[in-house]
């Protein structure tokens, strides 16, 4: 078969569609409608979103419409609360792990699209994987995400393979606990077989949600060509009872005002269509250069770093309930900006190039391997560091994922109070495994303190003496002990 006719049936299916859930017409006149809101427009939807509450789209339009000064800062401020009510001061860390930079699709800002000579073509061999997992969890990792590009090379029984392989792996401290996906959209049957291995989140990114620019940057004759094909991928997702969901826009495609409107659109649907599940996490990365990619070099809607933050707290206000995911192609600087106002995962440590981590150090030293530029190529020890010093907790917990609290079930207990009662002291937990096994003299210092401060929390609760007697048997020896 014709790889790029591969999904050839599927594709006829969604041509029949009148209209698929994303009007940008609609979208446009709704942000047109609120393009000079007033003090009064802004604080009535800040009320509603204090009650941790989704927002409506014309309520997002206003609060992407606001240039108020005093209001953004009021709306920041909510964002931060919200994350804090939602999430706790916890921050969550993860690092990529790239298996295949092979692709058939020809994605005019990538560089790893099909036309670029210069990229060095790779996918891992199951030993190569082991040697880079062996890697990340020699240096703390617990949590990976694995990306794949679209060709013949990464067959689902390949990516399949692969995730058993990376689960497989154990040393002397640790193991990765939870492998989440980034590949292209798949078939309801093989999205159950990525259900049976065992993945964590399953992640496609939309890229950018109007239309035109899709079909622009996207060139026909390619199977990532297809809009809807891409944008109905959770749905069969859904279908195939992978509930942890993740979406995404990359951000410099197009007006970012439209697409922080196209990712809300997206979780209604979602929401609306499954029952109240949405995405688990939104990520909404910023193009930077890559090798031989002059688009990526100077995006048509490159956006600044204060309208970066502003949309952080509106993706935050607008869906409080979902993760947001900043990613290390951000400098470091922004990421301290951003953190504060909803982000509660982060990368750190990373490498991006297919064999980056048996290769290199740090990242930006194979261009020719890695699709982008990364931001903050800081170790991980480092950033560990930092986020104990911004009073926020490091967690590397998978506890969720693996006792099933996932879709439905996690939107239940999210709205609880969950995150007092198992995500912080899960965080604790792995905290301390980190500080024992990998943790420089310095961090181990400073996560010690934030330890202390997190445990007092819970003197005189139910949990304590367990979080205690958790933290004895870690001291012993033991892991992955868990709520």
């Amino acid at each position: 078969m014709n790889f790029l006719k591969k999904y050839q049936k599927e594709f006829e299916e969604y041509d029949k569609l009148d209209c698929d859930f994303i009007d940008d017409d609609k979208i446009w006149a709704q942000l047109s409608k609120w393009e000079n809101p007033t003090k009064e427009d802004v604080r009535h939807v800040l009320k509603k979103a204090e009650q941790c509450v989704r927002l409506e789209p014309e309520e997002t339009a206003i609060l992407i419409q606001n240039k108020d000064k005093t209001t953004i800062q009021e709306m920041y401020e909510l964002a931060h609360q919200l994350k804090e009510e939602v999430y706790g001061d916890r921050i969550v860390f993860f690092a990529p792990l790239y298996i295949s930079d092979e692709c058939a699709n020809n994605c005019l800002y990538c560089g790893f699209r099909s036309s670029n000579t210069a990229m060095h073509r790779k996918t891992l061999t199951m030993d190569e994987i082991e040697q880079e997992v062996r890697i990340m969890i020699e240096e703390g990792q617990k949590r990976t995400i694995l990306v794949y590009g679209e060709s013949p090379a990464t067959s689902i029984d390949f990516m399949c393979e692969s995730i058993k392989k990376v689960y497989s792996v154990k040393t002397e401290h640790g193991e990765i606990r939870r492998a989440n996906i980034n590949c292209a959209p798949l078939t309801v049957d093989e999205l159950k077989k990525l259900k049976k291995v065992g993945i964590g989140t399953y992640q496609v990114f939309q890229e950018t949600y109007h239309h035109e620019t899709y079909r622009r940057v996207h060139p026909q004759g390619t199977i990532k060509g297809h809009y809807r094909w891409r944008l109905y991928s959770m749905d069969r997702a859904q279908q195939a009872g992978v509930d942890d969901n993740g979406i995404g826009v990359l951000f410099g495609l197009y007006d970012w005002r439209f697409e922080v409107m196209g990712l809300l659109y997206h979780t209604i649907h979602l929401e609306e269509t499954f029952n109240g599940v949405g995405p688990h996490t939104i990520s909404f990365p910023r193009i930077t250069p890559a090798t031989g990619t002059p688009y990526s070099e100077h995006p048509e809607y490159a956006v600044s770093d204060e309208d970066f933050k502003k949309l952080v707290a509106i993706l935050r206000l607008s869906v409080p309930y979902t993760g947001l995911i900043c990613t290390a192609r951000e400098p470091e600087h922004v990421r301290r900006e951003v953190i504060p106002l909803g982000v509660s995962q982060i990368d750190a440590g990373t490498r991006i190039g297919v064999g980056a981590y048996s290769k290199s150090k740090s990242a930006n030293q194979l261009p020719d391997k890695e699709q982008f530029s990364i931001g903050d190529s800081r170790s991980l020890d480092y950033v560990v560091k930092e986020i104990c010093d911004m009073n926020c907790i490091p967690s590397f917990c998978t506890a969720c994922y693996r006792a099933g609290r996932t879709g439905e079930h996690f939107m239940k207990v999210a709205k609880s109070k969950f995150v007092h009662n198992y995500c912080i002291p899960n965080a604790i937990f792995t905290l301390k495994e980190y500080l024992l096994d990998y943790a420089s003299d310095e961090t181990r210092q400073k996560g010690e303190n934030v330890l202390k401060r997190h445990i007092e929390q819970f003197r005189g609760e139910p949990v304590y003496n367990k979080i205690l007697e958790n933290l004895s048997r870690i001291e012993k020896g033991e892991r992955d002990l868990r709520l």
